[in-house]
């Protein structure tokens, strides 16, 4: 099969082993692929990942154990887990000690033909949601995995910053609050998405109150993004780290300790929640989409995707 390696960089193999399921998965034929932050920083060493990037994706079943799933359009969990371990049991399998991780850690990922993933972690495509809709249930998933974390009221007072991939999406998701939003970023064409979706934006943070806000979400990846958050926070209120950093991070600790604030960390979240929201039409992340390639060109496609600042490059299989 043709993939899209990690390989000491960036490579296009135009041939390359087709994955072998285990027992208890199935080999999946991906239709459409989409690219992520993380999958930048894994060409540039995160984690030390070698093998076939990608695990946004949205592909049709071709082998399982369970006939039933044979030709269902699929996306899935990319956390595989053992399934029998005492965090699996007690129902926290993305942090199962014995994972791998779809393109990211022990596991080939999406930017190829095929890919396998164990059934568990496979959720049907509605007939209503469209392949474009459809690859973005994973990162819409992590951003639904706020409001697992945290209660949101109407009556807050909510800041995402950050206006990249993760952050509109977040937005998107909490302003099904009713909550008073507000999104901060850098990128006039990103913010005017945001605010097509109704939401209040902000080119920068002046003109927002500091310390006043329930809940920020900080979508950034950046110290300065980090510090901003913090400013915006009241005391006693909740901070939501939605995204890794790059390097170390200098953070006040005794200002968290006198504010009572609340950090918590935000990874992948509610696949079924995710789909919900596409088939049922409250969320559209279409407009997102800036471009698409074919698996040969992965190169140009990162340097649109993250370059160029565009926002969701997707890779056409």
């Amino acid at each position: 099969m043709r993939a899209l390696l990690c390989d000491n960089g960036l490579r296009y193999a135009p041939t390359y082993p087709d994955p072998r399921p285990a027992p208890g998965e199935a080999l999946i034929r991906v239709r459409l692929a989409g690219l992520c932050s993380t999958d930048r920083e894994l060409v540039a060493g995160y984690m030390g990942f070698r093998g076939v990037l990608g695990h946004e994706f949205v592909g049709e079943v071709v082998e399982a154990d369970d006939p039933t799933w044979l030709g269902q359009r699929v996306v899935g969990d990319i956390n595989a887990a053992c399934y029998r371990c005492e965090t699996c049991l007690a129902g926290r399998h993305t942090h199962c000690p014995h994972r791998t991780t779809l393109g990211i850690f022990g596991r080939d990922g999406a930017f190829a033909e095929y890919l396998t993933l164990p059934l568990p972690n496979l959720y049907r495509v509605p007939p209503a949601v469209p392949d474009e809709r459809a690859v973005f249930t994973e990162p819409l998933a992590a951003a639904c995995e706020i409001l697992e974390q945290v209660a949101i009221r109407p009556t807050d007072r909510v800041i995402v910053v950050g206006d990249g991939r993760l952050g509109l999406l977040a937005a998107a998701v909490l302003r099904l609050t009713g909550a008073d939003l507000h999104l901060v970023g850098r990128h006039p064409e990103k913010l005017a998405i945001a605010r097509g979706w109704g939401i209040a934006t902000h080119e920068g943070a002046d003109g927002l109150p500091e310390r006043r806000a329930d809940v920020v979400v900080e979508c950034t990846g950046r110290p300065a993004g980090f510090e901003l958050a913090r400013r915006l926070v009241r005391p006693a209120g909740v901070l939501v780290l939605k995204s890794t950093y790059h390097g170390d991070v200098t953070i006040n600790l005794a200002s968290l300790v006198v504010d009572e604030i609340t950090l918590v960390g935000s990874r992948c979240g509610p696949f079924a929640a995710a789909l919900r929201l596409l088939e049922a039409g409250l969320v559209d992340p279409t407009p997102l989409i800036a471009a698409r390639y074919g698996l040969a060109d992965g190169e140009a496609a990162f340097d649109l995707a993250f370059h160029r600042g565009a926002l969701k490059v997707l890779l056409e299989l």
